[in-house]
């Protein structure tokens, strides 16, 4: 006897009939992926270049005919023989660097103990780093003042006290890029096995963050300084506050309220610089990593 016939599923199958075929949509996928590429690099790039046209519009005078010569590079010209400008930022990228490294070094060590040791405190320290998308920065500016102004803290009425108080914001202000950052990139890898396998050749705590974590976090490390980086030069309440037009926000905002083209040059000039600081920090971090192969494994 033969069995029983297959049911067949009516609605399923002309479903199936209906459905395009897989190739095709494949291609349309494709094509909508090619759309939103398209519609990105247009909404990115279409602002820079009105920026750099409105900058060209400076005009300059012909020695000889006496004209004025549109388009010309004066504006860029007149942001480079200012040292202010210079001075604004190399500035903001010492305090970049600075803020970065104090952000690792605070971050790194409290994440790995919390993955390794505390998990359960994990959803407090996300709250934690979270609070500064809570926090205005005027709010926290305010507070700083409040505090470090005075007896018994009278720090920030020294330079140093200053630019320490302005790190210490924007160490704050990065947790949540930072801590994001370092928490994915202990999640890719196999964090117990590697300190255990480090603790039984003898290394301690130092040696294993140093030697062990650090290595294995390079990537996620880069993409946390990159975004910090980019934060601090941009920054502008809490800096004008604290140390007046010193950093780069403030004097391009200070810029910005006397001359007519030349904010717009030194906005595409940082554009430029910030771009090549985060492509050095890439090829040192990249190259720093020569010889060692980052251990993972599964969880």
């Amino acid at each position: 006897m033969s069995g029983p016939a297959p049911v067949v599923d009516a609605a399923r199958l002309a479903d199936d009939l209906d459905a395009p075929p897989r190739g095709r949509r494949r291609e349309r996928g494709a094509l909508w992926a090619w759309v939103v590429v398209i519609i990105a690099i247009t909404y990115f790039i279409v602002p820079l270049i009105s920026t750099l046209e409105f900058s060209l519009r400076a005009a300059v005078k012909d020695p000889v005919t006496g004209e004025f010569i549109r388009p010309s590079l004066q504006a860029y010209t007149l942001v480079f023989n200012d040292p202010k400008f210079i001075d604004a930022l190399l500035y903001s990228f010492r305090m970049a660097l600075v803020t970065i490294a104090v952000s690792l070094l605070l971050l790194v060590p409290t994440a790995f103990w919390v993955r390794l040791k505390l998990p359960r405190l994990r959803p407090v320290v996300e709250l934690v780093t979270l609070m500064p998308f809570v926090i205005p920065p005027v709010i926290l500016v305010f507070g700083l003042i409040r505090t470090y102004s005075g007896q018994p803290f009278a720090i920030i009425s020294t330079p140093l006290g200053a630019d320490a108080v302005l790190v210490g914001a924007y160490v704050v202000l990065s947790f949540p890029y930072m801590y994001r950052a370092v928490d994915t990139g202990l999640a890719s890898i196999d964090l117990r096995s590697l300190t255990e396998a480090a603790q039984s050749m003898g290394a301690g705590w130092p040696r294993i963050l140093w030697s062990v974590i650090f290595p294995n976090l390079r990537s996620a490390l880069l993409s946390g300084a990159f975004l910090t980086l980019a934060i601090v030069i941009g920054e502008y309440t809490i800096a004008n506050f604290l140390v007046g037009t010193k950093p780069f926000g403030p004097y391009l905002s200070l810029l910005g309220q006397n001359k007519a083209y030349e904010p717009a040059a030194v906005s595409l000039i940082s554009f430029g610089i910030t771009w090549a600081a985060m492509l050095m920090i890439l090829i040192v971090g990249r190259g720093g990593g020569r010889g060692r192969a980052p251990v993972t494994g599964a969880r």
